[in-house]
């Protein structure tokens, strides 16, 4: 059951926003570890992604004691941010309590990086979800997916799928994030980049 905008939402509470395509054709490609991450948050947290609400699917628990939304945009990703404002306007969280987990190209496949905010970094996702807040300081966690070679269509890279050693860096990748997702919000922003930058 998700919670009301009126019981206790807030500074104690959180939206956590996967970022992905839906379709079976997006499934495990670069641009989907996000949604690969979701995954792996239901069965840590015990929640259903799966309702159909603001253009997304979504399921709410709790995460260290902190009412949580999950939320999975179904609009492609260039317009997840039309999604993410529709859930922060009906619940009023705060940005600084809108955690967003996507990849990163600038990054060696498996590394995470936490930040309190920043720009897009050329990220159509982050930039759709800036230009709806009218912010970009809401936290995020990234996960690098490899930087593409040289003269490589960057559409084609960030849609195409994980191979061999890869694939292995990405399976633990995820994990560690859904990991971080716990820690940044029971700990604090610094405790969980001290832990997973």
């Amino acid at each position: 059951m998700f919670f009301r905008k009126n019981s206790n939402s807030g500074s104690d509470s959180w939206i956590v926003v996967f970022l992905g395509n839906p379709g079976m054709e997006y499934r495990d490609t670069r641009h989907n570890v996000g949604f690969m991450t979701a995954d792996i948050c239901e069965n840590k947290f015990g929640v259903r992604i799966n309702r159909i609400k603001y253009r997304s699917l979504m399921g709410s628990g709790t995460v260290s004691g902190s009412k949580t939304v999950f939320m999975k945009p179904q609009t492609y990703m260039n317009l997840s941010g039309d999604a993410v404002i529709q859930a922060v306007q009906f619940y009023k969280i705060p940005p600084e309590h809108v955690l967003v987990i996507s990849d990163d190209v600038s990054l060696p496949v498996g590394k995470l990086r936490i930040r309190r905010g920043g720009s897009a970094g050329g990220h159509n996702g982050l930039k759709s979800i800036i230009q709806n807040l009218g912010t970009d300081q809401f936290p995020r966690i990234k996960i690098g997916v490899g930087i593409p070679p040289e003269h490589y269509d960057m559409k084609d890279w960030v849609l195409g799928k994980f191979h061999g050693e890869d694939a292995k860096l990405i399976s633990d990748a995820v994990r560690r994030a859904a990991d971080a997702v716990e820690c940044y919000i029971e700990e604090g922003p610094d405790k969980a980049m001290n832990k997973y930058n």
